[in-house]
């Protein structure tokens, strides 16, 4: 098992830097133990500034102090030639060029947008999910004529959260025949400014873009394998997913309710497993990034709670200070096998959380 105390100071650029999940980023980053902040992007119009000027502090704890006086540069390749690795928090617009240029420039970089997520040799990769994706990365230097650099997306935030316990179960019981899930999106998730208030306070918004046909998608790749010798991704085949995404006013937190058909041929003994299975299947789920005690990994991947009423935004979205997901309420299904209820929080696992996390990994696996 390697060991992360003795890895010298690692050199952090952040892209998107003022944006909310750029902000995120900062925080997390801000008492790591070898990831540090040593630069930051942003649009021409902030470049120039000291970040305290630039940014829109949307957080709810000040800037830190390390970051406040650093100089907000524009997001070129070779303002970031001395970092080790970028996160990268750039809107989808903008994303694409830039991280292409960065990885041209065989800077490694850890992706929130959705530009490259379809890439048939770009990980899409959830940290407590489906780390062994990184088994493409040889494949992806090789073809992009690279040392060093690589280029991994993280999943869009409600897929991060669904991916978790289908995984656990997925091990257990094999791929699922049929996932349908509702998801209650926070408005975080939306951006800064975002959702006008008049949209959304009083209100749920039962359309956000692209989020249906991401959500069904992303979860086959997630769950697929590595194929080919390490050259491609193999995608589930026979599993159908159906999602419906909603807009609440909730600041920070989806929920979403997930009901799932299990494949009766994969499952051990040929059988559906009980309610008290699941419950305890979800309860002892383990990750690669959890057994290399990497710094970010949460204690438990996914936290099971037994209550009526939970999980619940509010009361839930800081377990294991955000990188867990939480599961309760499992009960039958008249329709398919059983229905539950998740929460992830989704500026944390669902975005900057997951590429802290997916890098930490890759410094185990040598790959940083």
């Amino acid at each position: 098992m390697p060991s992360f105390e003795n890895i010298p100071p690692k050199k952090v650029g952040i892209l998107g830097a003022t944006g909310t999940v750029g902000q995120r980023f900062i925080l997390l980053l801000s008492k790591h133990p070898f990831f540090v902040v040593h630069a930051l992007g942003a649009s021409a119009r902030s470049a120039g500034k000291p970040y305290a000027l630039a940014a829109k502090w949307k957080q709810a704890v000040p800037i830190p102090q390390n970051v406040q006086n650093i100089v907000v540069k524009e997001c070129k390749s070779k303002e970031f030639e001395d970092c080790d690795v970028v996160f990268s928090g750039l809107d989808a617009d903008v994303a694409g060029d830039i991280e292409m240029e960065f990885l041209k420039h065989d800077i490694a970089v850890f992706s929130n947008a959705k530009n490259y997520r379809r890439d048939p040799i770009v990980p899409l990769i959830v940290p407590t999910v489906n780390t062994s994706h990184y088994d493409i990365i040889a494949h992806q230097r090789q073809h992009h004529n690279l040392r060093k650099g690589f280029i991994v997306t993280n999943a869009n935030c409600s897929t991060t959260g669904l991916v978790v316990p289908l995984k656990a179960l997925q091990d257990k019981y094999g791929p699922a025949e049929a996932i349908m899930v509702t998801t209650m999106q926070a408005i975080s998730g939306a951006g800064y400014p975002g959702v006008p208030s008049l949209d959304i306070l009083d209100n749920v918004v039962p359309h956000i873009g692209g989020e249906e046909e991401k959500m069904e998608w992303e979860v086959l790749k997630i769950l697929g394998d590595v194929a080919h010798e390490g050259s491609a991704f193999s995608l589930l085949s026979n599993t159908k997913v159906s999602a419906s995404c909603n807009r609440v006013p909730v600041i920070d937190g989806h929920l979403e309710s997930v009901s799932i058909k299990f494949n009766k041929d994969t499952c051990p003994n040929n059988r559906i497993p009980s309610i008290e299975e699941v419950y305890e299947t979800l309860s002892a789920y383990t990750c690669e990034a959890q057994s290399l005690n990497c710094p970010s990994a949460p204690e438990n991947a996914i936290v099971v709670t037994r209550e009526a009423d939970r999980p619940q935004p509010r009361l839930d979205r800081e377990n294991e200070k955000g990188q867990a997901v939480t599961v309760g309420r499992v009960r039958p299904c008249n329709i398919f096998d059983y229905k539950f209820t998740l929460l992830v929080h989704n500026t944390v696992l669902g975005a900057a959380g997951s590429s802290v996390l997916n890098a930490e990994v890759a410094v185990a696996r040598g790959l940083l």
